[in-house]
């Protein structure tokens, strides 16, 4: 069946019941079950004393029941026919071309089916291995007056069906596709052994070719058997085997289906002998047993020890999935009775492997005729309206022409108007495009203003955060919310945090001889801790300052002191314009230097520090691997760190980096006034800068010359690096503009 569809519904109606699943492919491309229904007939269509009359009229009921509790809608329909009423052979193809080998089947079919070719409805599947010249073909057939009786049932509900397929054909697209082991090797095999009322069909699968057999024992046999033992009816004695483990007769019960047992059993090892002894290299890996039969108590431990193969009853689908309007329990529950439909659904999915269809050719091509019947109809009717309408607009136009005459002159006056204005619109135009060109070359030497904020994301981005360093991913969550007690439960010097105080970049044209220039230690105080008491207290100090801050970010004024020109360092034939990044802030890492620049790191990003990942944007693929930024050099000359310990009796620290604290009750040889400052972090209130080292009793800790020992906290550094900026283009000898940015 080359059909696929997005929704199938599949139906085997069997001896005992009528079984039906409704699969679908989910958008995640899984197989997923939405529905499903297992209705038992009125009687057991095999029983003793059910005539023909009435099994169709069990069928039809279980049938309509099934219509009335589902909803089918528009779902392609696919149904099965037992074994004993269908045909298939397997026959080796001798070497032909592609072409020919539809007409070579076709002369194998007339030769293998035992009926003649036209009272048959059959079908053919190509196998080929792989690496392997040889093919073989398998030709299956079912006689019309069996198919035929078969799609009565469906058509007296007025169901469509679409396909019809055999059903240890279905068995074994359900292996091939559901057991993983088949997979790797042609070497392995998988028994599908489907025990129904009448008859067990015994499907042998490997990953490229399937063998099959109908074997004459089912269900029934043990029913039979137990009726003669007990002289009971048909009906009393499968009540009785249902309920066998719980009679009071159990042990004579199970003797007298002893034989039957044995029969089965022996008819299986020999149909497994008979396909050994034509592929001997093949191994058995398992029984999976389906149907009603296998729920007889012992009847899998005996195969599984007359047989010497591990035997199993599936209670679940390994490639399937359970909507979500679908009990799972209860699906699970019936997955043995659900072996064929599940291989019909694939087929209707175009997940099979087998795709033959003994749907009878005459009704394919109804089916086909009365889909597109609704098209023909549609041209036809679209046909005569687009007829009717030209005809219409024809006499219309016709009979308007002669009174449009002044329109017409309008219209060729207003064309005419149109055409002038249009020519007057492509002047006005290039003198536009030639005013555009020379507003672009004025505005050339200021390009590279629009790039600074890019410069800035992309250096920012490579502080230690929760995406460079996943590890303290937690830490940089709990500093955005402030939650202060998180953050402290990581100690202060295992924190790794990098806080900039200042950014300045100052863009040349020649970054190979532009000067790293002086720190800009934006905010230092050389009068030490009385300007930082005195910068805490003003406030308002703070605020000016962010509005110019503000205003320099907008373009309109430079940030603090530094000019707004420099001269520019004339461009020469080798010259790569770039900027001069000085980079000034602290750090709460005890191993500062590794945090910002480690050595003999290599390739492992994990140990990479803030200036590693600058110098190797282009791995990091944040511009896909085309940076348009690039570290010019390590070079002295180029490249310029300096890292202080945070001292608040440094003037020329930042004056941005923590607030005062005074600190009471210490004696010492420097606290005669028995106090301290030091500079805390506003945040979490933790000591930042270098502090003396106090006992349990908050007294200095005295070394072994009786000086007082002192702790180093917080770190401050100035970071002074050369960018070439890669896509620029700006003429020589132009002025240039420092740009800062806090």
């Amino acid at each position: 069946m080359a059909s696929k569809f997005s929704s199938v519904w599949a139906i085997d109606i069997g001896s005992n019941s009528l079984r039906a699943i409704r699969l679908t492919t989910n958008d995640n491309g899984d197989v997923e079950v939405v529905a499903f229904d297992n209705i038992e007939h009125g009687r057991i269509l095999s029983g003793v004393g059910v005539k023909e009359s009435e099994k169709k009229e069990l069928i039809a009921i279980s049938l309509r029941k099934f219509v009335e509790q589902n909803d089918l809608g528009k779902d392609a329909i696919i149904i099965s026919v037992p074994s004993q009423n269908s045909f298939a052979r397997f026959v080796n193809l001798p070497p032909v071309a592609p072409k020919q080998i539809p007409e070579l089947v076709r002369f194998e079919a007339s030769q293998q089916i035992p009926f003649d070719i036209n009272e048959v409805q059959w079908d053919w599947q190509l196998f080929e291995q792989p690496g392997s010249a040889e093919k073989k073909v398998g030709i299956f057939a079912i006689k019309n007056e069996v198919v035929n009786s078969l799609l009565e049932h469906f058509e007296a509900e007025n169901l469509t069906v679409q396909a019809v397929q055999m059903a240890p054909m279905a068995l074994y697209n359900y292996v091939v596709y559901d057991q993983a082991e088949l997979a790797d090797s042609n070497k392995q095999a998988i028994i599908a052994l489907d025990i129904g009322a009448e008859n067990t069909d015994l499907v042998v699968c490997t990953s490229q070719t399937v063998w099959q057999r109908c074997i004459p024992i089912g269900g029934n046999a043990f029913t039979r058997a137990i009726a003669e033992a007990f002289k009971i009816t048909f009906d009393k004695a499968e009540k009785l085997k249902r309920t066998a483990p719980m009679s009071k007769y159990a042990r004579q019960i199970y003797q007298a289906m002893r034989p039957v047992f044995t029969e089965l059993a022996s008819e299986i090892q020999r149909s497994i002998n008979f396909y050994g002894s034509s592929s001997t290299d093949t191994k058995m890996v398992k029984v999976i047993a389906f149907g009603g039969g296998t729920k007889m108590r012992g009847l899998l431990k005996y195969l599984r020890q007359t047989l010497q193969i591990p035997v199993e009853r599936p209670e679940s689908f390994k490639r399937i999935v359970v909507g979500a309007g679908v009990s799972a329990a209860k699906f699970h529950e019936n997955c043995a009775d659900f072996g064929v439909v599940y291989g019909l659904s694939l087929q209707g999915l175009g997940l099979c492997r087998i795709e033959s269809n003994l749907l009878p050719r005459s009704v394919a091509r109804t089916m086909i005729w009365s889909a597109k019947a609704k098209y023909f109809a549609a041209a036809a009717f679209m046909i005569l309206v687009v007829s009717v309408l030209g005809l219409v607009r024809s006499s219309y136009d016709s009979a308007t022409y002669g009174q449009t005459a002044e329109i017409r002159h309008n219209a060729l006056r207003a064309i005419k108007l149109a055409n002038e204005a249009e020519r007057r619109l492509n002047e006005q135009q290039q003198i536009c495009t030639a005013s555009q060109e020379k507003i672009k070359k004025e505005l050339g030497p200021l390009a590279y203003r629009n790039v600074v904020p890019l410069l800035y994301q992309t250096i920012v981005s490579q502080l230690p955060n929760a995406k460079t360093n996943p590890e303290q991913a937690g830490l940089y969550e709990d500093f955005a919310k402030g939650d202060i007690d998180a953050i402290k439960k990581i100690p202060r010097k295992e924190r790794k945090m990098i806080f900039l105080t200042n950014f300045s970049a100052t863009y040349y044209e020649d970054v190979n001889t532009a000067p790293l220039g002086e720190t800009d230690y934006v905010g230092a105080s050389n009068v030490g801790l009385e300007a930082r008491k005195q910068a805490q207290k003003d406030k308002e100090f703070y605020r000016k300052r962010y509005e110019q801050e503000t205003r320099a970010l907008a373009g309109s004024e430079t940030l603090y002191s530094r000019p707004l020109y420099e001269e520019a360092v004339p461009a020469g034939p080798q010259s790569r314009p770039g900027f001069v990044v000085t980079l000034v802030g602290y750090s709460t890492y005890g191993d500062i230097r590794a945090l910002l620049d480690p050595v003999d790191v290599g390739s492992d990003r994990a140990k990479w520090g803030f200036v590693t990942r600058l110098a190797r944007l282009n791995e990091l693929g944040i511009f896909d691997g085309n940076s348009p930024f690039k570290l010019f050099s390590k070079d002295i000359k180029h490249f310029k760190p300096e890292i202080r310990d945070v001292d608040i009796d440094d003037g020329q620290m930042p004056r941005v980096i923590g607030v005062v604290e005074t600190i009471k009750d210490l004696v010492g040889e420097k606290y005669k006034e028995n106090i301290a400052d030091v500079l805390v972090d506003p945040m979490t209130g933790e000591v930042m800068s270098k502090a003396a080292r106090l006992n349990a009793k908050r007294k200095p800790v005295l070394d072994k010359l009786n000086k007082i020992e002192y702790e180093i906290n917080d770190r401050w550094f100035t970071l002074k690096m050369k960018f070439v900026w890669e896509d620029v283009s700006t003429d020589a000898g132009q002025p240039v503009m420092g740009t800062n940015k806090k």
